[in-house]
């Protein structure tokens, strides 16, 4: 299977793992040998609730046994997804009140890009420098990193960059500025959280300035971080979030969050502002709203707090310098980009999978389902130490 996956499916990178997957539960993968990994990454925090979880399983049978895509977003009134946004915009701050149900993440920015163009009738964006948002072409141009953009010129004009957390830099939203868009806590730049109520900061120029906050919570989001999204652990409301990854449960889906009064500037002048065929798809959308129930009605996002104090209290070791984020979103720092290889590919091979950072190299990604239990942080974390011991011996 391996030789046919290098063969006739495109590629990211030039040496993917290229684990021969026979099958996942809970926290774990198999192999085609059937081997073991337990899984600290959880899809890149997609799998909220683990591999295989019943409950949203469950909830994709009953969906498939009624119907599936039926006709195009926007157009008929379809049970799940219905479901689905009025228990999504329950949990959110009242401003927050229409939901646009894509396929992706990506998809998710370029809409809510769109919006704060349609809104305010400015072309200007701003992002932050390192900043991700996704990877097609509107997405790219507010991604904050030259290198993986250079190749792929011209993107969008009119894109600013600021700093993260640097206050100076927001003397840039102007009332040229549509929206600025950033992560609540920032993922591919080494999960660097907000400092000194700098998102608060934000809110306030953009308030000042008639500009559209943008709020990034396709990684930080459901659950992740203690709160339901990141933003809410810093007290602070975006006219607009994009959700995605963990929101289906392992399903692909993607959307974005805004007032109504806004969202509803897409459906007119022009006409079919926003489309697509497959968002809100019923199957998918059934996936979302039991994995929205089964975090929002048990105590799994309060225990990603406990979970991150156990994590942090076992990663103690010479070759970690720092561990990085919040809840089970965190970042095991090395003091360079070698080290971080060897833990994550040695750990591999001990039977834990671990993964890379977009553009921090020194960081070990630690992001595993919600669900992990305390024996099973003790055990990958365990092998964590090992490996690094083993490497130490070596030097």
């Amino acid at each position: 299977m391996k030789n046919d996956f290098l063969k006739y499916q495109a590629q990211t990178s030039p040496y993917p793992l290229g684990m021969e997957v026979a099958y996942a539960e809970g926290s774990y993968i198999y192999d085609s040998n059937n081997k073991q990994y337990l899984d600290f990454v959880a899809g890149v925090s997609a799998c909220t609730l683990g591999h295989k979880n019943e409950v949203v399983n469950n909830a994709i049978k009953n969906q498939l046994d009624k119907y599936s895509h039926v006709m195009v977003y926007g157009e008929y009134a379809q049970n799940p997804a219905v479901e689905y946004c009025k228990l999504l915009v329950a949990k959110l701050p009242e401003s927050l009140n229409k939901v646009y149900l894509v396929n992706s993440g990506t998809e998710a920015t370029e809409g809510a890009l769109k919006l704060a163009r349609r809104v305010t009738g400015r072309s200007q964006l701003i992002s932050c420098h390192n900043a991700y948002h996704g990877n097609t072409m509107g997405a790219m141009s507010v991604m904050g990193f030259e290198e993986r953009k250079q190749a792929f010129r011209p993107l969008l004009p009119d894109v600013d960059f600021i700093t993260f957390n640097n206050e100076t830099d927001l003397e840039k939203i102007t009332t040229k500025t549509a929206g600025i868009i950033l992560e609540s806590i920032q993922g591919g730049a080494g999960f660097i959280q907000p400092q000194n109520d700098f998102l608060k900061k934000v809110r306030q120029r953009c308030t000042e300035m008639g500009a559209l906050m943008i709020i990034d919570e396709i990684q930080p989001g459901f659950g992740r971080t203690g709160k339901l999204f990141g933003f809410q652990n810093y007290d602070v409301v975006p006219d607009v979030i994009i959700i995605g990854k963990g929101m289906g449960g392992g399903m692909p889906v993607g959307g974005f969050v805004a007032s109504a009064t806004h969202m509803d500037l897409l459906c007119d002048n022009p006409k079919l502002g926003h489309i697509t065929t497959f968002g809100g798809h019923p199957v998918i959308a059934a996936a979302c709203l039991a994995t929205l129930q089964e975090i929002t009605q048990t105590d799994l996002i309060p225990q990603t707090l406990e979970k991150e104090k156990l994590f942090r209290s076992l990663l103690v070791h010479p070759l970690i310098t720092e561990v990085r984020g919040k809840g089970l979103m965190l970042a095991a720092m090395t003091s360079s980009p070698n080290i971080t290889n060897q833990v994550i590919l040695k750990c591999q091979d001990q039977g834990l999978i671990l993964f890379w950072l977009l553009f921090e190299g020194c960081a070990i990604r630690i992001t595993p389902p919600l669900t992990i239990s305390e024996s099973e942080i003790r055990e990958g974390c365990a092998i964590i130490l090992n490996v690094m011991d083993a490497l130490l011996n070596q030097n």
